[in-house]
């Protein structure tokens, strides 16, 4: 390992990408700390008090932490995200733009250049949303806007579109002059802020007590664990054989050789947990912000720990799984691919059945892929309030007095651990490892194994 990152820094080239990257995410944080003018800091800490699981709290983990203090940055790279999922499913359903997207670099360019366009129009619309949601605001009779009125929705939008296409940017940059990956670089940056303060959490409840050292050891290995399995998972394939018939051209054979297809158990990624997460917290939000008695039952049974929110969320990651790899693979068009370049699955036969065994295959796998993620997802609700099973009915009483504590309250953490944010750590960490020792192979240099190339998620 000593040998791997000693080789990283003796290739001027490489090294000079990774100060460049570095250099440009710490230009990302420094604009963490510019708070968007016209704010009252104080009104808004209270608030966002009461939001914990909301919607507004899983936007503000993946801004890193810049929407809780609403700062320039404060919605972030999410409009980014947003426009790249709305153009990847429109690429299905619209001919145009699933012409253009196999026309190479070219349609590439394109793609990006329709993305950028939405980035701009959905930071738009989130800002306007924003700043009218922010002038509402009143926790505990402050006012979160100093001089509300158009003129603070303007210099909203301005100032946090203009963020959001500076953040694209810098993304961009580092893709291009840094060591790759830039927009999930900036999101991995951004929850790795969040983490550290859960550490000195740590720390600072073994001085008082509250967290003794048995509780943390558990959680320290728990934590290890959880990393293996994500890693472990993401590594997974399920590689089916492919063989292609000989062929002569010209003077020469070619073909007859054989080869495998990669189906990657987690297809899908962390974008299901995305979905799901959006879509379950969105009543939550809606209630919390809408003064009436059905919508604050809602948005109670629908918090962190709440067997109705625990319910929904498996099945609504279970169900993003599925309709997200069907979007992204399609088992037809591989199986026409084979069938152009004279591959084929031995004893399947070429064609509809090639697409028919395919399919089947994925789809055991995006079931095992799907429990995967929903063990993943569910880890943050256990640690932080546990289950909350003296809300369930008729049998909720008999649950609470029988069930141990720390199942029901959870451990007792502060801090957002597991799920989405390891999930995307520990990808990101993986993606980027890969991209180190693809340019180290490439000079001959020892890898961070030592015997070849870490296999990352794709």
């Amino acid at each position: 390992m000593i040998k791997f990152f000693r080789n990283i820094f003796i290739i001027p080239e490489l090294r000079k990408r990774i100060f460049f990257t570095f250099l440009l995410l710490a230009v990302y944080r420094v604009g963490a700390h510019i708070v968007t003018p016209g704010i009252n800091i104080e009104a808004l800490i209270k608030f966002f008090e009461q939001q914990q699981g909301s919607l507004f709290g899983f936007i503000d983990m993946f801004s890193g932490g810049n929407m809780s203090k609403m700062t320039i940055f404060a919605i972030g790279i999410m409009p980014y995200i947003s426009a790249s999922i709305i153009l990847q499913l429109l690429q299905v359903v619209w001919p145009y733009l699933e012409r253009i997207s196999k026309e190479g670099d070219l349609g590439k360019k394109k793609i990006t250049q329709y993305t950028r366009y939405g980035t701009v129009l959905i930071a738009v619309v989130q800002s306007f949303s924003i700043a009218v949601m922010l002038e509402k605001m009143n926790p505990s009779g402050l006012p979160v806007v100093l001089n509300p009125g158009w003129g603070f929705k303007l210099l909203t939008i301005l100032t946090m579109t203009t963020g959001t296409m500076f953040v694209m940017w810098l993304g961009e940059q580092i893709s291009e002059r840094g060591i790759g990956n830039g927009i999930s670089l900036i999101i991995f940056a951004g929850i790795i802020k969040g983490l550290i303060p859960g550490g000195g959490t740590l720390i600072e409840g073994l001085k008082t007590g509250d967290m003794n050292p048995i509780k943390i050891i558990f959680i320290l290995g728990l934590m290890i664990g959880v990393i293996a399995f994500i890693v472990y998972v993401e590594m997974g394939q399920r590689r089916i054989p492919i063989s292609y018939a000989k062929r002569i051209q010209g003077r020469r054979m070619m073909g007859g050789q054989s080869t495998f297809l990669p189906l990657k158990v987690n297809t899908g990624g962390v974008i299901p947990i995305i979905f799901a997460s959006s879509v379950i917290a969105f009543p939550a939000t809606l209630g919390s912000v809408i003064n009436h008695p059905i919508a604050k039952t809602i948005s109670t049974q629908l918090g962190f720990g709440m067997p109705l929110h625990n319910l929904l969320y498996i099945a609504a990651i279970v169900f993003f799984t599925y309709f997200y790899v069907s979007i992204i693979f399609n088992p037809q068009d591989v199986s026409d691919n084979l069938k152009k370049h004279g591959g084929f699955i031995p004893g399947i036969r070429a064609g509809k059945n090639t697409a028919d065994y395919i399919d089947s295959v994925l789809s055991k796998l995006t079931f095992v892929g799907a429990i995967y993620l929903a063990l993943v997802a569910i880890i943050p609700t256990f640690l932080t309030s546990g289950f909350k099973v003296q809300a369930l009915p008729f049998i909720g009483d008999f649950l609470d007095m029988n069930l141990p504590a720390w199942f029901k309250d959870g451990l007792g953490l502060r801090f957002f651990f597991g799920g989405t944010s390891i999930l995307i750590i520990v990808g990101v960490a993986m993606d980027t490892v890969q991209q180190i020792e693809a340019q180290l192979t490439m000079r001959n240099y020892d890898t961070f194994s030592g015997k070849g190339r870490i296999r990352g998620r794709r």
